[in-house]
């Protein structure tokens, strides 16, 4: 029996993690370039329908690279100065 998926945005965890970048970079920080995760992560999740996994991988790999910090606490992130060009590639925009 064959089954046939549906292949997923934002799977790969760099694809993810710049549309994480695009997000985080087009919302208006609130106090010392403090952003909210819940801002980045209900239009990941509802607006772009990526899933929990994704959003958790796509972080983790944005840290990773010096694209966003993360505060210990998982409220808020920050946009790092010298993050990658914000161009998400096509097949994560559709």
């Amino acid at each position: 029996m064959t089954k046939f998926a549906v292949p997923r945005a934002y799977a790969d965890p760099e694809a993810a993690a710049r549309q994480l970048v695009q997000l985080t970079a087009s919302i208006e920080p609130v106090q010392d370039g403090r952003i909210h995760i819940e801002k980045i992560n209900a239009p990941f999740l509802y607006t772009l329908q990526g899933s929990g996994s994704e959003f958790g991988a796509g972080m983790k790999y944005a840290v990773q690279q010096g694209w966003l910090e993360l505060h210990e606490s998982g409220t808020y992130v920050r946009l790092k100065t010298d993050g990658p060009s914000l161009n998400v590639p096509k097949e994560a925009a559709s």
